[in-house]
């Protein structure tokens, strides 16, 4: 009889001490009131840094590059010289052309001299030409004299006529020569790169004194005012996304978060992803930059003012629906409800009155059922 005293004893201590140590701390959850207030609606997608435009910038002409030192990160001017690709005899050409020109030059300034003397020998053949002219007419002297001095004068004419043709003939020559000159300067203009923009070079595709073909790019600039952010998000959100929205990006790099706008909406949705691109632009400059980084973005959508809340943390599914678990006298009972909107760590509903009483699911303590007894803090 003694010994089953003590069995009972141990049996209700124990019974004792699983009831309050387990059982009661099993069955008991935190509950929270709900409230009505403000939620801000978002939507949120993972994206790359991108940039509206990047220019791939080239040499014209094939070729050996004879200069080139720059490096992906490199910031560039407008102007700046990139590179500069070897013109192979091109410059030989130029010097040939340009002495050619002074030798036409040369050319011309003795044919003008010669034209003066040829100019001074027909006056004088039309001075003597007019003094036999009137002999000629008093018949003193016959006219195959006359005839003479009249074939000299016009002989002296004719020379002044093919000395100017040769003058003309010289200067058309340069004109030619200056053409192909310029031509050629020109071609060597474009031996010499330069970037067409302020920009950060993204990446660099040559190296120096290698071998270009004709069209080939050197390098890929990007001004930092293009830089966005390429956003993809679920066609289901998608469209309450308005362009002008607010945004937050976080780069993958850093934890800094940068305040931004939706520049751009891209209408085509991707066929395999069933998603949309958004295209987010940073309110300040990012520097440094790098083209494809990911980012997380969340993009403000509207505001929804006095409307109740939920925590996240109170959503439960149950019974292939979403809900939430409502605490009446000291029992759960589970309440499906529509879920209008989405926040950071809340949801928005009109399916519960304000100051219904939530119990908050505990994956450490027993699953709620409903008409499930409950202890709360």
């Amino acid at each position: 009889m003694k010994k089953y005293l003590i069995y009972l004893a141990v049996i209700l201590i124990a019974g004792g001490i699983f009831y309050k140590k387990i059982y009661i701390p099993k069955h008991t959850f935190e509950t929270i009131k709900v409230t009505k207030g403000n939620i801000e609606v978002s939507v949120n997608g993972i994206g790359n840094v991108g940039a509206k435009h990047i220019y791939k910038v080239g040499s014209t002409y094939g070729g050996k590059i004879t200069e080139f030192n720059l490096t992906e990160g490199d910031k560039v001017t407008k102007g700046q010289i990139i590179a500069i690709v070897d013109s192979v005899d091109l410059k030989d050409k130029l010097q040939e052309l340009k002495n050619t020109i002074l030798k036409l030059q040369n050319d011309i300034k003795s044919l003008e001299i010669q034209k003066e003397s040829a100019i001074i020998e027909a006056k004088y053949q039309e001075e003597v030409y007019k003094k036999n002219e009137k002999l000629f007419k008093k018949h003193a002297i016959s006219e195959l004299e006359y005839k003479k001095y009249l074939t000299s004068k016009n002989t002296a004419y004719l020379q002044i006529q093919n000395l100017q043709a040769k003058i003309d003939s010289l200067k058309n020559q340069i004109k030619i020569t200056q053409a192909s000159i310029k031509g050629i300067e020109e071609r060597l203009k474009r031996y010499i790169i330069v970037s067409p923009i302020d920009g950060i070079v993204t990446k660099t595709l040559v190296s120096n004194y290698q071998t270009l073909n004709p069209n080939q790019a050197l390098i890929e600039v990007v001004n930092p005012n293009d830089v966005w952010i390429k956003t993809y998000i679920d066609t289901r959100i998608s469209g309450d996304v308005k362009v002008g929205n607010n945004a937050i990006v976080k780069l993958r790099s850093s934890n800094t978060k940068y305040q931004a706008k939706v520049v751009a909406i891209n209408p085509n949705n991707n066929p395999i992803t069933y998603e949309r691109e958004i295209d987010v632009k940073l309110n300040n400059l990012l520097i440094p930059f790098y083209i494809n980084e990911q980012a997380k973005v969340k993009i403000s959508v509207k505001e929804l003012k006095n409307i109740v809340k939920i925590p996240l943390k109170a959503i439960s599914f149950y019974k292939q629906k979403d809900g939430v678990w409502i605490l009446k006298g000291n029992k759960a009972y589970f309440k499906p409800i529509k879920i209008i909107a989405h926040a950071d760590k809340f949801v928005a509903t009109k399916d519960l009155d304000e100051n219904s009483v939530i119990i908050i699911p505990n994956p450490s303590k027993k699953s709620l059922s409903d008409g499930m007894k409950i202890y709360h803090d």
